[in-house]
């Protein structure tokens, strides 16, 4: 039967692109319909700032009419300059399981880069790192964390079928319980000790534009060795915290201060695809009540972020933050949490997340390609 895969021109396209994921995941019930208004402005210039630096080009193919998958090739000039690296990207990922499909969809992200003189491309990103990315191919029987993706078992056959190769799996830890691991109570309270003029205190949030320039001092150097990283404008970083304004919890952010110097930052996020679940992807009428209803029972978080800029590492600032967190969780009712994502040759993470009884549990690929 006919294949053929276009690219999104109108709202209705765009529609049927954010929306296919309904079908792909019907029978799945961890999926996590994501909002469809918040998913379109994704793809919309004056609602992203990735635009200023980046491109997008959504496809869709379809077979005899019906859709039957998406992808998106991704341009992002942050990355290229930074990394002095000619690489494209690709995301939002989502086919039925056909290799045929799979191989359709590639060829335009391939097209894509050529045009513009990249000759590799990885993969997925949706649409940088700095937004969910990867693709999931172990631990498909839980539910998502917040601002983490599922995905389909067949996907990872399906990308190697089609030529792709691992670039790098991205590491998702689970924990949970009622107490603070002792190893982590101890090491915090030692830490504490040999540094006595580090101060970790939670957001202050009607200070919040203040505490945005705080995590803006730590963001671009506690990460910028990191894999893949890219660093954040100061436009995406505004963005991203009146976007987790609405959902922050101040607890579940800590920052950690030498004479009023910001030299760490610890953001969690209350698993709010708990709420989220029951709206099946619309605000109204129904699905804003229903979340509203639901968030009062999340009982799990997310931590995100958490990193020390450089000269002060290894004095043990992270496990005061991670204690901390786990006080604040412990007493507000979070008996549960996931650390994701970690590169899976991070061991300065893992080993630390181990220590205190933290478990992989999901594993998410990125893949590489050529044109």
């Amino acid at each position: 039967m006919p294949l053929d895969v276009e690219p999104v021109r109108t709202g209705k396209d765009l529609h049927a692109f954010v929306t296919f994921p309904w079908r792909v995941y019907r029978d799945d019930p961890h999926w996590v319909p994501p909002l469809i208004g918040d998913t379109k402005n994704l793809f919309k210039p004056e609602k992203n700032p990735f635009f200023e630096h980046g491109e997008v080009q959504p496809f869709l193919a379809r077979r005899n009419g019906e859709i039957v998958g998406r992808i998106a090739a991704v341009r992002n000039r942050n990355h290229e300059e930074f990394h002095d690296e000619a690489v494209g990207f690709f995301g939002f990922y989502e086919a039925m399981n056909d290799p045929e499909v799979t191989a359709a969809l590639l060829e335009p992200v391939k097209a894509f880069h050529r045009e513009r003189g990249l000759p590799t491309f990885i993969g997925p990103m949706n649409p940088s790192t700095n937004d969910d990315c990867g693709l999931l191919v172990d631990g498909f029987d839980r539910p998502p964390f917040v601002m983490m993706p599922h995905g389909r078992p067949y996907y990872d056959a399906l990308l190697k079928g089609a030529g792709l190769e691992k670039a790098k799996d991205l590491l998702a830890y689970y924990i949970e319980g009622r107490e603070v691991p002792e190893r982590l109570e101890r090491g915090g309270e030692v830490a504490q000790k040999r540094n006595p003029k580090v101060v970790v205190r939670p957001l202050e949030k009607k200070r919040f534009a203040e505490e945005v320039e705080k995590f803006r001092e730590v963001y671009n150097s506690a990460w910028e060795r990191n894999w893949g990283f890219v660093p954040m404008t100061d436009h995406e970083i505004d963005h991203m915290a009146a976007q987790l304004k609405q959902v922050l919890d101040p607890g579940l952010i800590r920052i950690a201060e030498i004479d009023g110097r910001a030299v760490g930052f610890a953001l969690a996020l209350p698993d709010v695809n708990m709420a989220l679940k029951h709206a099946d992807g619309k605000l109204f009428p129904l699905g804003l009540p229903k979340i509203l209803w639901y968030a009062r029972k999340i009982n799990r978080a997310r931590v995100l972020v958490l990193g020390v800029v450089k000269e002060y590492r290894k004095l043990g600032i992270d496990v005061i933050m991670y204690r901390d967190l786990f006080r604040y969780g412990m007493e507000k009712g979070y008996y549960a949490g996931e650390f994701s994502w970690i590169l899976e040759d991070n061991m300065a993470i893992r080993r630390p997340l181990e220590a205190f009884g933290a478990e992989v549990y999901k594993t998410y690929r990125v893949y590489r390609g050529t044109v």
